[in-house]
């Protein structure tokens, strides 16, 4: 995999950021104070990746669009009440981003976070200045629709060829190969290997960071 790639576009929730668990707990007492059945720990974690409206019908399918809406606004009070940081990060990002920045590696976002709450998040965690372009569900299409991929790509005039989407869920995965752009798994946040190893990842890793040296 040495000199394949130009361009790394990576998720934020659960595969640079350590974030699942506290979407999970979110969600659930989002549930539980809208008086709405509460989601499994794993039904929470097959959402992260998905737009905030996708995971919510998803998560609630007999609720209606009101009631949705309400739970999608308290589990935001309640995500926002974290003060994120550097140490939010999994241990090595930030050394890894400066790093394939170094090399002359050309590094993106694409997540299903807001664009507000990514903006807050990067800067939180002192890597906005790092990646060259974020694209946001509220400003896309949402995964797996490879839009995503497509309009990063386009922007940075990259070859799709030469391009690595690297992801914690099936839906960052998904979105890869619906983009036919390379990727590898991270076991970190959403998904198992066993779970990643179903849509083709070149490798399965435990962090991102393991990809240092790899590539």
């Amino acid at each position: 995999m040495k000199n394949r790639f130009d361009l790394i576009i990576f998720d934020w929730d659960g595969t640079l950021m350590d974030s699942v668990d506290w979407i999970v707990h979110c969600i659930q007492q989002a549930a539980m104070r809208c008086e709405c059945a509460v989601p499994t720990a794993q039904a929470v974690r097959d959402i992260v990746g998905l737009s905030i409206e996708n995971a919510m019908k998803q998560l609630f399918p007999d609720e209606d669009s009101e009631n949705r809406q309400k739970i999608a606004t308290d589990y935001a009070q309640t995500f926002f009440t974290k003060q994120i940081g550097p140490e939010d990060l999994f241990p090595g990002v930030h050394d890894m981003l400066k790093q394939f920045r170094s090399q002359g590696y050309r590094l993106a976002v694409a997540t299903g976070k807001k664009s507000k709450g990514l903006h807050a998040a990067i800067n939180a965690t002192g890597v906005a200045d790092l990646f060259c372009t974020t694209r946001c569900a509220d400003q896309t299409a949402s995964k797996p629709n490879p839009l995503m991929l497509d309009e990063i790509i386009l922007e940075l005039g990259v070859d799709k060829q030469r391009t690595l989407m690297v992801g914690d869920s099936v839906h960052d995965l998904q979105m890869a190969l619906n983009a036919h752009v390379a990727s590898v798994g991270v076991t970190c946040g959403a998904h198992p290997a066993a779970t990643l190893q179903k849509y083709n990842p070149l490798l399965c890793l435990n962090y991102p960071t393991d990809l240092i040296g790899i590539i």
